[in-house]
């Protein structure tokens, strides 16, 4: 009988790939997934910690712009000109880095690493708590292959071995569990317990810095003696606020500036700044006085959680007394005139005193001066302050005429003519009660000094818990450092004469270089309370 071997059809598409050794394209073979499978895929990817690390570098690296560039808010009139002095200016706006941290790619980055973090915790968490309810596992069978091992013998019965040995490691922070075969103690839970808590205390910490981003605000305000405020927005001379900011959760204080003190040691340093103010907390209350000096600001309002409204005392500086009269004699101003310090080191300062206030615009002029709270004189010559305290004042100035208005009451704007003196003089140098008549009739004298004060206004009500989280972020470190896990077990056997031989052994689940001697003088504390009889074998 003739066999026949039947032959594929060329046209059967399976036969021809179970006849083919062309390797199987995987990718196709694969059935295609779920929109759940790919959430699901996607949420495993941004709650890993290799995500949360990159996503934390994005976040410093995001925050560089927001350090370097000035920022919207706090140095508006920097902005506009690096806006208007470079090319790039306009691109940089348009990528909100005169704006970094209310930029929506921050908050972005921001928002996904909170949620990151929060992802990665949750399990981690979860499995913590089930391995501390965990018992012990039970003592290995042979003790001989663990890392480090002993016996030795003793006169107590197994049971009261046992029981000594439990008691001990129970006095020593170790969880213990006794079975019949023996006994089963580790310790250094704490160590993930820290390592939780750093976690944890991060996203405290990235919370609080959120709460103050969204619902704090902060302003800037120079007084001079006498002339106070209240607690609105406009009238700070700088003020910046949260996106979720309302202006009706302000606390209705007010403050009033009474006076400012500065002493001097011998070299120019400061020894101490006091600003001494009253303030009430809201309409109708009991005034109060307060010091606001270093370290220690006015808080008002608030509570534990949230911090209360701070007033800071941020700088200081003088302010020359400056009386301005027309040709007819009537005064035109008469007021103390704020001087910006151009050094912080002698109060060498600077400013303008703007005459507006006269009917024909044409007659607009303004002094500039620049003063020096103890003249002295330069290498080159220049006049410069030798000491910041007011010993030998002196308040060089000259006029310019034109319309001197400008966005900041501190600079006038460019192309302001030269105002000379009725001797054709371009400048003087005025001593207190010295006068300076201008070739337009009007006269300048400089009356007197006083002093004024920077005050910063700050309510973040995350800061405390921002506060909070950095503490527990160190007591973290702290505890996933220098906390390490180890295992100990015992088990107690009764051998012929009736004596007791006792093995024990370790297992360091972390820093097992350190083990040994840790091992070592775990067993020499437990020998004696056993009434050990016998020698130590090592295994």
């Amino acid at each position: 009988m003739t066999e026949t071997t039947e032959r594929p059809d060329p046209t059967d598409t399976a036969a021809r790939a179970a006849l083919t050794t062309k390797p199987v394209d995987v990718r196709r073979s694969t059935p295609a997934r779920s929109p759940l499978q790919h959430v699901r895929s996607g949420w495993r990817r941004l709650t890993s910690m290799r995500t949360a690390l990159q996503l934390l570098f994005l976040l410093a690296l995001g925050a560089v712009p927001g350090s370097i560039l000035p920022q919207h808010g706090q140095q508006d009139a920097l902005v506009t000109t690096f806006i208007n002095t470079h090319w790039y200016g306009p691109l940089f706006d348009r990528l909100s880095l005169f704006d970094v941290f209310a930029a929506p790619w921050f908050a972005a980055i921001y928002l996904l690493l909170f949620v990151s973090l929060i992802g990665c915790l949750m399990p981690r968490i979860r499995l913590h708590f089930r391995a501390m309810r965990t018992p012990p596992p039970a003592p290995p069978r042979h003790f001989a292959k663990l890392p480090r091992s002993t016996t030795w013998q003793a006169d107590t019965t197994p049971a009261a071995t046992l029981d000594i040995v439990g008691k001990a490691l129970r006095r020593k922070g170790w969880r213990v569990l006794v079975r019949d075969e023996g006994l089963s103690a580790e310790r250094g839970y704490l160590r993930e317990t820290g390592n939780l808590i750093f976690h944890i205390s991060l996203v405290l910490l990235l919370a609080g810095v959120a709460m103050g981003g969204l619902f704090g605000y902060k302003g800037e305000i120079i007084r001079t003696p006498g002339v106070g405020w209240a607690n609105l927005l406009g009238q700070y001379d700088e003020q910046s606020t949260g996106r979720a900011f309302r202006q009706s959760e302000l606390a209705p204080f007010s403050v009033t500036f009474d006076s400012f003190k500065a002493v001097y040691l011998p070299t120019g340093e400061p020894k101490t700044y006091d600003a001494y103010v009253t303030y009430t907390t809201h309409p109708g209350a009991t005034p109060q006085k307060y010091d606001i000096r270093e370290n220690h600001p006015l808080v008002i309002g608030g509570s534990w959680f949230t911090g209360g409204t701070k007033v800071y005392l941020g700088g200081h500086g003088y302010a020359p007394h400056l009386r301005i009269t027309d040709p007819q004699g009537n005064v035109v101003s008469d007021d103390d005139d704020v001087f910006l310090p151009t050094e912080t080191t002698n109060y060498l300062s600077e400013g303008y005193v703007k005459v507006t206030n006269i009917a024909d615009k044409k007659q607009w002029f303004a002094i500039h001066g620049v003063f020096t709270p103890t003249k002295a004189k330069g290498v080159q010559g220049q006049i410069i302050s030798g000491f910041p305290a007011a010993n030998d004042p002196e308040l060089l100035v000259n006029a310019l005429s034109g319309d001197p208005s400008a966005p900041s009451v501190y600079d006038v704007p460019a192309g302001m003519q030269q105002l000379l003196g009725a001797d054709k003089s371009t400048t003087a140098g005025l001593r207190v009660g010295d006068s300076w008549k201008l070739a337009n009739g009007y006269t300048v004298t400089f009356t007197g000094i006083t002093q004024f004060a920077n005050f910063q206004i700050t309510d973040d009500p995350g800061k405390e818990l921002a506060l909070v989280a950095a503490i527990l972020i160190v007591v973290g470190l702290i505890l996933s450092l220098r906390v390490r896990r180890r295992r100990f077990w015992v088990r107690a056997r009764l051998q012929d004469g009736g004596r007791t031989v006792i093995e024990a052994g370790g297992l360091a689940r972390t820093d097992p270089e350190q083990f040994a001697e840790e091992f070592a003088a775990l067993v020499e504390r437990l020998r004696p309370l056993t009434g050990a009889t016998g020698p130590i074998v090592e295994e």
